[in-house]
């Protein structure tokens, strides 16, 4: 096929990429600066250049592709109403774009806030719905195009995908650990994240646009429920800090804007997708990853 990606230079972007490049895909990547266009052609990869509010290059990508997948976000996080904006108008775009072609449509999506008190399954429906809501309700905007010709491919991703060059929420608490000469956990450390390998990952993406059906939802996530204390533990461990619990009033003065995902457990299963996909998890899990040293280059 021929894929047009949004965040194509991203964390897991970039894995995708590279998968589908593997796996005999053609690619062209959304790149909105020299250096992303560069870095997509030492892949041997084609460059689109724009960004998400460039709606007219997003519909042009579309367009001319046989199948689109949405990675990007701003994750703005001192301006959560402009990245929720954001999404909810560069997906709108995308799905007009593919109208009733059939072809595939996959978009990454949040864990969180999906159900409390259990781990999510494929089956729940997201509540965000509309453009006041977390991310612009873009999942639900993605799926209502199924019922328009698009083989929407919803895939939830863990809080942490992770692996060597990870800048995401593990990242964040590591770097806490090393200012404060501690590694912390919040309260007794019994909230939960599910985790998958970023190869991983990518991997399932690809699989979703060749093979998932239209309404698909995919769960990333090869550990249904690592305690954010063994986190923290592991952390430790490899910075060679102790570990120590912090009150949930101080997490946020201890962390920064990490404290309050680190304080919510956001778990979810993926039995139903890996029966749907054949999808096997492989990489390493996520206190392997940190105790072989991934986040302390």
């Amino acid at each position: 096929m021929r894929a047009f990606i949004t965040g194509a230079t991203g964390w897991i972007g970039s894995a995708v990429v590279d998968d589908l490049v593997s796996a005999g895909h053609q690619v062209i990547g959304l790149a909105r600066s020299d250096r992303a266009e560069a870095a997509l052609a030492a892949k041997g990869v084609a460059a689109l250049r724009g960004d998400l509010d460039d709606l007219d290059s997003l519909r042009r990508g579309a367009a001319e592709a046989d199948a689109v997948i949405h990675m990007a976000n701003k994750h703005d996080w001192g301006d959560p109403a402009e990245s929720d904006r954001s999404e909810r108008a560069a997906v709108q775009a995308l799905g007009d774009a593919l109208a009733g072609s059939g072809r595939p449509f996959v978009v990454a999506a949040p864990l969180s806030g999906l159900v409390e008190g259990r781990s999510a399954t494929e089956a729940d429906v997201s509540p965000a719905v509309g453009p006041d809501s977390n991310r612009g309700g873009s999942e639900n905007l993605a799926l209502d195009h199924a019922e328009r010709g698009v083989r929407t491919v919803i895939v939830r991703f863990a809080p942490s995908v992770h692996g060597v060059g990870d800048w995401g929420f593990v990242n964040f608490l590591t770097a806490a650990a090393r200012k404060h000469g501690v590694s912390a956990c919040i309260g007794d450390g019994s909230t939960r994240w599910s985790a998958v390998h970023r190869a991983d990952a990518a991997r399932l993406v690809r699989l979703g646009m060749e093979k998932a059906p239209a309404g698909t939802r995919l769960h990333a996530t090869a550990e249904e429920a690592v305690t954010t204390k063994a986190i923290a533990e592991a952390i430790g461990r490899v910075l060679g800090v102790p570990t120590v619990s912090v009150a949930p009033e101080n997490a946020e003065a201890h962390f920064g804007f990490v404290g309050g995902f680190f304080a919510t457990t956001m778990t979810a299963s993926s039995q139903v997708t890996r029966q749907l996909l054949s999808w096997q998890p492989t990489g390493p899990t996520l206190v392997e990853d940190i105790d072989a040293g991934a986040y302390t280059s």
